[in-house]
């Protein structure tokens, strides 16, 4: 596809985002990760806005020096993180944008060959290597087994970061992480990556009131409590911990979380 690699404009733990044509950029895989990794990005891409959901359209994909690349509408306006901070918009109206993300993200029809919660557990593991002790492995892929089957599209990494404010409206992007999974599991995922990383700001007010009316209006969207809401999500929060653990969480991060994995996975008694 016609383009020329252009500034580096975003980065990740699998892919870089550069500039490629007139409104339009290049995720390009890192050199160390599988091809395979990305494509399966974009097939899932590809498949959620063919089924209506919010997520870009695939403009087409590269090969640059052996890296894979997919090529995206590039969108124009702040991350909802970006406008929050500068205070284009409230703490209050993000967690309802996010909360209506993530209603509409488990509306639409999961593609057939997303990957279910064990299966992403899984492929995180090939990743991560032997990160963590072998009882916390045992323990969460025991807890999968044991918690509810995959039930809805999730997109497993919704947070202010991944909202792009257009003038058309909020856009959802970095799709890699799409899977089947239970809805509380997402909202445990939203929960993590709001209210418990970056420790520096841990006490911030704003983050907290980000993740309450995230949950209260998505409990009113889904048709349940905030209370129900927060149980369901209960079980899901040691298996969000030990994505992000697997992904590489910050090393001032990880003994916390490693704490709490360990406290949720001992058995009562």
């Amino acid at each position: 596809m016609q383009g020329t690699l252009g500034e580096k404009i975003g980065d990740g733990l699998f892919a870089d985002v550069h500039a490629w044509a007139p409104g339009q950029v290049v995720k390009l895989a890192k050199p160390t990760i599988p091809q395979w990794v990305v494509q399966h990005e974009m097939q899932m891409t590809r498949a959620v806005f063919a089924a209506g959901g919010p997520a870009p359209d695939v403009l087409g994909e590269v090969t640059l020096d052996g890296r894979f690349g997919i090529v995206l509408p590039r969108f124009d306006g702040p991350t909802l993180l970006q406008a929050t901070r500068t205070g284009a918009i409230t703490h209050e109206q993000a967690g309802a944008i996010l909360a209506t993300l993530c209603h509409a993200v488990h509306k639409t029809r999961p593609p057939p060959d997303a990957l279910s919660l064990r299966e992403a557990m899984d492929a995180r593991l090939r990743f991560g290597g032997s990160v963590l002790p072998e009882r916390i492995i045992t323990g969460v892929l025991a807890l999968i087994e044991h918690l509810a089957s995959d039930d809805v599209l999730c997109h497993s990494d919704l947070h202010p970061g991944n909202v792009i404010m257009t003038a058309q409206g909020p856009r959802l992007i970095d799709w890699i992480g799409a899977a089947r999974a239970p809805a509380a599991y997402e909202i445990a995922q939203c929960h993590v990556l709001i209210a418990e990383l970056d420790p520096e700001h841990a006490d911030d007010p704003g983050r907290a009131t980000v993740n309450s009316v995230l949950q209260a209006e998505y409990a009113r969207l889904a048709g349940t409590t905030p209370a129900a809401l927060t149980t369901a999500m209960q079980p899901y929060l040691p298996i969000v911990r030990v994505f992000l653990l697997l992904g590489g969480a910050k090393p001032d991060m990880r003994e916390r979380l490693v704490q709490r994995v360990e406290a949720a996975l001992r058995p009562e008694g």
